[in-house]
């Protein structure tokens, strides 16, 4: 079996690719903003890691307890979505029975959450306070849970990827975020340079969520055609580091305007884990 320290690790790796990622509009590496920087988001990611990879906790416990202790670290809301997709990966890996894909262990924890676990997540989500995020006339987070935490999140996910996730068993992840990094990483060999073209991949033909429930969709061309760039610069080139100035300028342009495609930024973290994840499985390493 893998250990939860593995497990940890293998967490904290993924957030590392996020942040070491060139992210046009998200904070980096090469360029912080929104009042965030990226010692916030590495302190982030060792803080919750523990109550992430926490065998004895339910998927709604890692939810909430990775939250809070982030939200004590930090005092801001870095990555409730990062925990939100991640949380049922580290469950699903760790109680997979042999001979499962991942795929089928996400499956089977997304079909068997319980109202508990709702309840634990709509604490979470009320104590991150995510702009936007969980104000509904239907289970709103500040009352009780009445339905599962799955059943809730398919009442969010007209609106929110990472809630749309749990109602399609990760396709997003798995059916294309993860196909195309594996792409790009065996054309490059660079893990976050993968990032950066799925990150590119990703916006140029889904809206961003974060983005959304802040400006609506007044922005939504605007970011496709711009990553739509980005995604053919990448195409075009077996040295991608040569399209910084091209990531630079894009970088200016949104971060101007307090343009964030945050959602997207954690499907990043979420697509790393998953290919460090399968990995293990392909290997049966444990």
């Amino acid at each position: 079996m893998i250990s939860p320290q593995q497990l940890s690790d293998l967490y904290q790796q993924a957030c590392e690719v996020d942040m070491q990622a060139f992210k046009p509009g998200n904070v980096s590496v090469y360029s912080e903003g929104h009042d965030m920087v990226v010692a916030d988001f590495r302190i982030s990611a060792k803080v919750s890691a523990d109550p992430l990879c926490n065998p004895d906790y339910s998927l709604g416990e890692k939810i909430y307890y990775a939250v809070k202790a982030t939200r004590e670290a930090v005092g801001c809301n870095t990555n409730l979505g990062i925990i939100l997709l991640c949380a049922p990966l580290i469950q699903a890996i760790s109680h997979r029975q042999p001979g499962l894909t991942l795929r089928q262990a996400v499956s089977n924890v997304i079909n068997t959450t319980t109202i508990e676990d709702a309840d634990w997540v709509f604490k979470a989500i009320a104590l991150a306070s995510p702009g936007g995020l969980g104000d509904s006339d239907e289970q709103d987070v500040n009352a009780k849970a009445s339905v599962t935490l799955t059943e809730a999140m398919k009442i969010a996910s007209t609106r929110d990827r990472i809630a749309l996730q749990y109602v399609t068993d990760y396709k997003d992840i798995f059916d294309f975020s993860v196909l195309r990094y594996t792409g790009a990483f065996n054309r490059w060999g660079d893990l976050n340079w993968a990032a950066v073209s799925v990150y590119a991949d990703l916006l140029s033909q889904f809206p961003d969520s974060h983005i959304e429930r802040k400006y609506g969709d007044q922005y939504s061309e605007m970011v496709a055609s711009k990553m739509a760039l980005i995604s053919d610069e990448l195409s075009k080139t077996d040295r991608p580091e040569r399209i910084k100035p091209l990531l630079y300028r894009i970088d200016r342009e949104l971060k101007v305007d307090s343009i964030n495609p945050g959602t997207t930024a954690d499907m990043i973290v979420a697509t790393v884990l998953t290919v460090f994840l399968e990995d293990l499985v392909s290997n049966e390493r444990y």
